[in-house]
């Protein structure tokens, strides 16, 4: 069964839920009368820095403060008089992009490297830069999109080839290019001319987002029974000039609630919960700390009765590292997580155990690494973070 993209109003929020063989497997929450910040492109003005730390803190809103990670590739835009070559000292107005929001204690995250997303292409303010997706594995796509890429690249810019550029035609690639670069030019020039705390560039509302990132190949319908929100993709779509425009639909109310057909409440209710039960009786832990998240599998009623033990330990591992990997993108899990699965004695198990999670965390379209099991048998990841989890996009 084809994927769906589901949006609906609740209450003060939007929610987002994205569905893979009629599971949701991912939920997001914004405020709906409140606009976000992440992504979006301010002229911050340079507070403090820190040396032993390498950043900087720049004010890009009134009373707002981000954290600007200093000494990486590319010394961001400046846009006031005071300027030394590849250098950021208080006092500097520069262009800065939110790359992450800010979590309980922690400032958001600020760059100097711009990344402006289309819906093929990425383009990013980093000297002749050329990436294609790793999803993508056929040898001809990759040297197509790399040439494409690198024929526009310049000193000032570069791309990135996202996954479902492999099926895009080279014109449209190369229109979506010429629009962005369009687009950075502008951005760049009108922050020469702007005050500090100028907003140059929006990113669109999370749940467009959702939708610009959703796969063409995959996603079958793109749902909403509301018709404020329907028209805002229908007008975002037809903006870009994009064909996810036919899958979009508004729901027939005739059909029940949308929320209702599809469990969307329940589902979130489950997913802020921090017991989950598997199919054979055994369940997970999910505890979110400060600083990392640590997941617990235990045997539950998986083991009573069985004979061989370190087999029905292989096959309940098994079957919560699968929907461990579903809770974290559920979840919006991120950072450093820990998982401590069922201890197992045979080596080709734990063998098996990894590669099913590997196989697993591939599914996610956020960079989620498997990074080794300890001499303890826990089980380290790594989840790119972004936004913020989901029982926090709640509060």
């Amino acid at each position: 069964m084809s994927d769906e993209l589901l949006v609906i109003r609740k209450g003060n929020k939007i929610i987002t839920a994205r569905t893979e063989n009629s599971r949701i497997v991912q939920l997001e929450a914004e405020e709906a009368e409140e606009a976000g910040i992440l992504g979006n492109i301010y002229i911050g003005k340079v507070k403090n820095i820190v040396k032993n730390i390498n950043a900087a803190f720049v004010e890009f809103q009134k009373g707002q403060m981000g954290y600007l990670p200093l000494g990486i590739k590319q010394c961001p835009v400046h846009t006031g008089a005071r300027y030394q070559e590849g250098r950021v000292i208080i006092g500097d107005e520069i262009i800065v992009q939110v790359e992450r929001e800010a979590i309980k204690t922690k400032p958001p995250a600020l760059t100097g490297i711009l990344s402006i997303p289309g819906r093929y292409i990425v383009l990013v303010s980093e000297s002749y830069r050329n990436s294609v997706s790793s999803k993508i594995r056929d040898k001809d796509a990759r040297k197509r999109l790399s040439e494409i890429n690198s024929s526009y690249a310049s000193e000032d810019y570069g791309f990135i080839a996202r996954t479902n550029s492999a099926d895009a035609s080279t014109e449209e690639i190369i229109n979506e290019i010429e629009m962005l670069i369009k687009k950075y030019k502008d951005i760049v020039s009108f922050g020469m001319h702007k005050t500090i705390f100028s907003c140059l560039y929006s990113a669109p509302a999370g749940y467009l987002n959702s939708v610009i990132n959703s796969y063409n190949g995959k996603l079958g319908r793109i749902l909403t029974d509301d018709q404020e929100i329907y028209n805002n993709i229908k007008i975002f779509l037809e903006e870009r000039g994009l064909t996810l425009i036919s899958k979009l639909e508004l729901w027939d109310s005739a059909n029940g609630k949308l929320e209702a057909v599809y469990n969307i409440p329940k589902t979130l209710e489950r997913a802020l919960m921090p017991k989950v039960w598997l199919k054979s009786g055994a369940y997970i832990i999910i505890q979110p700390a400060e600083a990392l998240v640590a997941i617990d599998v235990n045997t539950g009623k998986a083991v009573s009765k069985k004979k061989d033990v370190q087999k029905t330990f292989l096959k309940t591992n098994i079957e919560a590292a699968k929907e461990i990997a579903v809770q974290i993108r559920l979840r919006n899990l991120s950072g450093i997580i820990i998982i401590d699965f069922i201890d197992m004695e045979d080596e080709e198990s734990n063998k098996a155990l990894m590669d099913c999670l590997r196989a697993e965390f591939a599914k996610d379209s956020i960079q989620t690494k498997l990074v080794d099991m300890t001499k303890l048998g826990l089980i380290e990841v790594t989840r790119k973070k972004t936004k913020k989890p989901l029982y926090m996009q709640m509060l």
